[in-house]
């Protein structure tokens, strides 16, 4: 167990000890995150559509819910 922590601060000493991104590489990053936030948010909102009632059940999801969460853009939280 002290060697996994040892492991993991020499790990994250690496990571803060390394120099910052160019700006351009931050920016990229940071698109290609929204992008994947982006294509979760649109392939979840699909399928909730498609649940059954017994399945939004267990979920805790109304019907009404669902078709509103299902109309909503993939922009929007």
């Amino acid at each position: 167990m002290v060697q996994h922590t040892h492991i993991a601060h020499s790990n994250m000493s690496f990571l803060i000890s390394r120099p910052a991104l160019p700006v351009l590489a931050q920016w990229a990053v940071s698109f290609a995150v929204l992008v994947t936030k982006w294509s979760m948010r649109q392939r979840t909102r699909t399928h909730l559509k498609h649940l059954s009632d017994a399945q939004l059940k267990d979920i805790g999801v109304s019907r009404e819910d669902a078709r509103y969460e299902a109309t909503l853009p993939f922009w929007r939280p």
